[in-house]
This record gives C-alpha cells, structure tokens and sequence, in this order.
C-alpha cells in the first residue's frame, strides 16, 4: 500500500480510532470507539478530489446534499425527488415517535415524494445547516420593546465577497452552530464551522473544516468530498485557484456494529487518483446543478453497506 496515496491517511485514522478508541456509550445507544482532535490534510490542486476508493463513495449523491444545503431548504422533499436518501431517517423516526403509525421508510418515503402536503408536515428537519448558512435569523429591538424578527444573514455570499476584497481576513467563516436554534434541528450539524484562508501571495484559496462529531465509516467520506467541492466553488467564485483542504475532528468515532465495514475497508489498498472537473462558471455559488461537475479516473473498490445510526 503506498504511503503517499492520499486516501491511506483517512485509513490510518479507521485504524486508531478501531484499535486504540476509547469504547464509548453514545447518544443512539449503540456504542463507538472514538478519539478527539483528528486532522487530515488534502492538496485540491489540479483538479484533485479526496474521494475515498477503498469503497465506493456515490460522490453525486454527497453533490446533491451540498447543492441542496446551498439553497437554504430544510425539507428532505427536494433530496428524495432526486434519489437521495440521506436524510430520510431522522424525519422517519420523528414520524413514527409523534404518531405512532409504524409506517416503513421506504412507504414514508414513497409519501413524501408523492404528497406535498406530507412531506411539508412530516419532512422538515428543522434550521439545519443551509439555513444557517444563507439565512442566518437577525432579531430587530422594537420601540415598544418586542423583538421582530430581521432580514436573514447570507453567509455564504458574504465570504465570497470578502474573499474578494478583503483576502486577508482571518474572518471568512460560514458557521453552523446557531445556539438558540440547535434544540430546533434534527440533528444539530456536525461539520459545523468553515474558515476559509487565502493562501500563496493571493492566488490560492485553503479551507478549515471544523467537525464536532463524525462517524468516520459513513459521515466522513461525504464530508470530505463535500468540502472539497464548497472550496472549489467558492474558489472559481472568488477568481481563485483551490489550496489546501484541512480536516479536523472533535468526538472523531466508528459505531461498534460497522464492524464489518471497518475491517473489510482496512483489507483494501487505495487506487487511482480521481479528478473532479467544475465544467462551467455559472454566475452565483447559488446557480450550480449537478451536470457542472465531472469526475474522471474514479475505479473504487465496491461499496460496502452498514446501517446509519439515528
């Protein structure tokens, strides 16, 4: 297995974490090994794209998610019209607590794409990560000392702006973790806070992802190819050329009954050396689609199935 293949970092990270993690009993009751304060580092330069080939990462899919957060919605509607089930328990589960009607998830999920009315009821999540990110809530004092609510934050629009003119902040942050609005989420966000650095005498543009909680088997793959594809975005938005994508991780575990997952993935060597081409510039970080993007010399080893803990 070669040292210098990208991917073997991310494979060192599964190995610590299932061999030397701390067991813990977490909040799905299934139990994780885990470590705090992993990082991993990745060149984007070159058109290079940190997508796992020791099981196949359905890279569209984790596109989708990252075109969908951008568009500020909160209902898992759009991501089921377009195949994507990612989101598709925690709604489900709140569905079946609620009423009690131990309704399948794949008959739910047929409901939420068939009847509007449903899905507006049943599939929100709550102000998850695209509200926040471009539409942060504000609150005006009023005279008669009421609190309305204000124009929302872009986030997003905003640090592409100051990547613009102001390059060298150290404040190109999109965050996720509004306090007040967490209680409010069905599931808080776990890669919560982005800060964006421009690098290489003003040429090149680096992130900083924050992760407060990740499950390496499942989660970070998506994660890391989202990331990288935000960066690289926002990098063509701003006129820049894509730098350096830092990972780091809080609670940074494996769930106990991906066993089998963990220990086939570690069996398998990395190969190739994908690319991810942005194929047009369209006006605004808001007006991407799917077809912009294109990955090429993408031959993975097999998926390998596990079960999401909610």
């Amino acid at each position: 297995m070669s040292e210098s293949h990208y991917e073997q970092q991310y494979l060192d990270l599964m190995a610590r974490i299932w061999r030397e993690g701390d067991e813990r009993v977490d909040r799905t009751g299934i139990g994780t090994r885990s470590v705090f304060g992993a990082q991993l580092r990745f060149d984007l330069a070159d058109n290079v794209i940190p997508l796992l080939t020791t099981k196949r990462v359905f890279w569209k899919t984790a596109a989708r998610e990252m075109l969908w957060f951008l568009t500020g919605e909160t209902n898992i509607r759009p991501l089921v019209l377009q195949g994507v089930k990612i989101w598709n328990e925690w709604p489900h589960a709140r569905y079946v607590r609620e009423t009690g009607d131990d309704l399948p998830l794949d008959d739910f999920v047929t409901r939420i794409a068939d009847d509007e009315a449903f899905a507006a009821r049943w599939g929100d999540l709550g102000p998850v990560y695209g509200k926040q990110w471009v539409d942060w809530p504000t609150y005006r004092y009023r005279a008669d000392g009421l609190y309305e609510k204000g124009e929302g934050i872009d986030q997003v629009s905003q640090v592409i702006e100051s990547l613009r003119n102001n390059p060298g902040s150290r404040r190109h942050i999109i965050e996720g973790w509004n306090v007040a609005e967490v209680d409010k989420m069905a599931l808080p966000p776990c890669h919560k806070s982005y800060q964006f650095h421009v690098g290489r005498v003003g040429t090149t543009l680096n992130c900083a992802l924050y992760q407060r909680s990740c499950d390496v088997a499942l989660g970070l793959p998506f994660n890391l190819f989202g990331a990288a594809l935000l960066t690289r975005m926002i990098a063509q938005q701003a006129d820049l050329e894509p730098g350096e994508l830092v990972w780091m991780g809080g609670d940074t575990h494996l769930y106990l009954n991906h066993a089998h997952l963990i220990e086939q993935q570690l069996e398998r060597e990395p190969r190739g050396h994908p690319r991810l081409e942005i194929t047009g510039r369209p006006p605004s970080i808001f007006d991407y689609t799917i077809e912009d993007f294109a990955v090429s010399d993408y031959d993975p080893h097999p998926p390998i199935k596990a079960p999401v803990a909610v």
